[in-house]
């Protein structure tokens, strides 16, 4: 047998087997991003960290969620013990027995994840940065020190691109949260979370509070009553559309020259809330005054 003919057979058999391993890490990596997605959103609506590098990082530095770190300790993101107090596991990096924080859940993991970069000024800079802008955050995640690799970047990025996770920075589509059951802590969310004007809301169901929504996503029910304009005693009422940022100033760019027309049973209140815009605003947008004007079916009403 020719030396060409045995290296042809030797890639045959490989190949095949090289396909299989791909097809299973893509399974284990898509396995972590279902199992997960719905915490990284959370975690990005309450410390503004896109959702895309989070998983991105998780995957990466987890090995989906099979490295020894993941498995021994629910560390997801490679942290190591530097100001921890708390419970630790010993693992070969860059030294031997480096020592890693561990936790009692995977949600804790995240959690700490976001404080540790939201708390420590070298990492301030990110928090500059548009939440879509995930390759700047990759980039400035390295230049930060986040990672010793010279690909670090890179790496979230072509994950990142690889399976889609940017569309998690922006959830316009219908994002059902689920119950997330980590180990031994299970929290159970029960609200689809929605993406409008540059704000993430819920549409509330009967029995709903300002107290039990905050609570479904550890908030202050006091302040998303504000971002909503309203009490924080109010009876919420089935199907209202409750903010869980602060809204904005003016509608999307996409109304500039499209105004509102008004229809039956309509309120300044619930146009307001339809376009993410602030009550406030749409009165001196529109130059009425709120203690004297009707609003009329057919009134325009301008958003931009």
């Amino acid at each position: 047998m020719t030396d060409k003919r045995l290296q042809y057979i030797l890639i045959l058999l490989i190949l095949p087997l090289a396909f299989i391993q791909a097809q299973k890490t893509n399974a284990q990596y898509q396995e972590y991003i279902n199992k997960y997605r719905d915490l990284a959103i959370e975690q990005m609506m309450r410390w503004k960290i896109p959702a895309s590098i989070t998983l991105a990082q998780a995957l990466l530095e987890s090995s989906a969620g099979n490295s020894d770190l993941a498995q021994k300790g629910n560390n997801h993101f490679g942290i190591k013990c530097h100001g921890w107090t708390g419970r630790k596991t010993y693992h070969d990096d860059d030294q031997l027995r480096e020592c890693f924080r561990a936790y009692d859940n995977v949600r804790d993991s995240y959690e700490d994840h976001s404080q540790f970069l939201a708390r420590q000024p070298r990492y301030s800079k990110l928090f500059t940065l548009k939440i879509t802008d995930y390759k700047r955050w990759a980039h400035q995640l390295k230049a930060c020190g986040y990672a010793t690799s010279n690909t670090y970047a890179q790496q979230l990025i072509n994950i990142i691109e690889t399976y889609r996770l940017y569309h998690y920075d922006t959830p316009n589509t219908q994002h059902t949260a689920k119950q997330h059951t980590n180990h031994n802590h299970t929290t159970q969310t029960t609200h689809t979370v929605y993406y409008n004007n540059r704000n993430y809301y819920v549409i509330a169901k009967t029995g709903d509070t300002f107290k039990t929504i905050a609570k479904e996503y550890n908030l202050s029910y006091r302040k998303i009553a504000r971002y909503n304009e309203r009490n924080k005693k109010d009876i919420l009422r089935q199907g209202d559309i409750i903010y869980l940022e602060k809204k904005q100033s003016k509608a999307e760019k996409k109304y500039k020259k499209t105004p509102h027309t008004v229809k039956t049973g309509e309120s300044m209140y619930t146009i307001a809330q339809k376009y993410g815009i602030r009550l406030k605003k749409l009165y001196k947008k529109n130059k009425l005054n709120p203690k004297t004007h009707k609003l009329k079916v057919g009134d325009k009403l301008r958003l931009y």
